[in-house]
């Protein structure tokens, strides 16, 4: 029985031999996807089409919407950003603080000094008063009345 299980064994060595001399590894050459697609990359999906059709909606809204800042939960920190304002000749008016705890206290940008803030100036904005959001929303019917 010793004698079978080591021919056996010596069988399966020489057979492991003779196969990996037959088929050799290789690495295999392959093309990149940007050549391979070719002129296919105007493809795209049902749902990126409506992402982009409401990106245009979102984008026609940013220009008939009113821009607001704030967020503050205290209201120091909104008058100093109104002080703030101020200072770059930017038209606002102070709103009211909502009902619910969260609402904050925020400030509408008039649309004609929506120009004066850019992407820029709202980061700079932004790293100067930690707790400052900005919102583009239509500009009736935002804010509660009290």
């Amino acid at each position: 029985m010793r004698w079978l299980f080591l021919l056996l064994l010596v069988l399966n060595v020489f057979y492991y031999i003779w196969h990996q001399q037959e088929a050799p590894l290789r690495a295999k050459d392959v093309t990149p996807l940007s050549l391979y697609r070719g002129g296919q990359q105007d493809i795209r999906l049902l749902s990126e089409a409506s992402d982009s059709a409401r990106d245009k909606a979102k984008d026609a809204q940013a220009v008939t919407g009113c821009l607001y800042l704030g967020g503050f939960a205290r209201q120091d920190a909104a008058q100093g950003l109104e002080r703030r304002l101020s200072g770059m000749d930017v038209k606002f008016q102070a709103l009211p603080r909502g009902g619910s705890e969260s609402d904050g206290y925020w400030v509408r940008v008039a649309p004609e000094s929506r120009r004066w803030l850019d992407g820029t100036q709202l980061q700079n904005l932004s790293k100067e008063f930690n707790e400052l959001k900005h919102k583009i929303m239509p500009c009736e019917g935002v804010a509660p009345e009290e």
